[in-house]
């Protein structure tokens, strides 16, 4: 299949980066903090914060998509991917009005890259032994199950 699915995610999560970017932005004006200033009214550091960690999970996520989407399953993978986006969404909206907003968001966030690790850890254990060492521990797992 594809990676076409995959490819949508990672367009949204760049979008949503760009967005970030943005409101950064437009909080510079606001808030009168000239580059290459990073500190200003609380306002400003919290608009300013919620980018930055956005923009440093940004690469774990992206890699996680994508070896979760290769080797374990697309779908899932991009359900996941959304989910983390919106979680990433409502993170920096919470963030930009309250240091305590940022929580909620962040572990739901957090619990959603941890899925995408574990399926990309599963997916490469599974391709590893098929290709490598000749078995097919799937189905041989879906046979001791009784799972055809």
């Amino acid at each position: 299949m594809e990676p076409v699915f995959l490819g949508a995610v990672t367009i949204l999560a760049l979008l949503e980066q760009a967005y970030f970017s943005l409101q950064v932005i437009y909080a510079r004006r606001k808030y009168s903090v000239s580059p290459p200033s990073t500190t200003g009214p609380p306002e400003f550091n919290r608009v300013y914060r919620a980018q930055a960690n956005c923009s440093e999970y940004f690469p774990l996520f992206i890699t996680a998509l994508w070896t979760s989407g290769i080797f374990f399953n697309q779908g899932l993978s991009c359900v996941f991917g959304v989910l983390y986006l919106y979680g990433r969404l409502q993170y920096f909206w919470g963030y930009a009005a309250s240091p305590q907003g940022r929580l909620a968001p962040l572990y739901v966030c957090a619990k959603v890259l941890w899925a995408l690790i574990g399926c990309s850890t599963v997916g490469v254990f599974l391709s590893f032994s098929k290709i490598y060492l000749n078995t097919d521990l799937l189905q041989i797992t879906t046979a001791a199950l009784g799972l055809y």
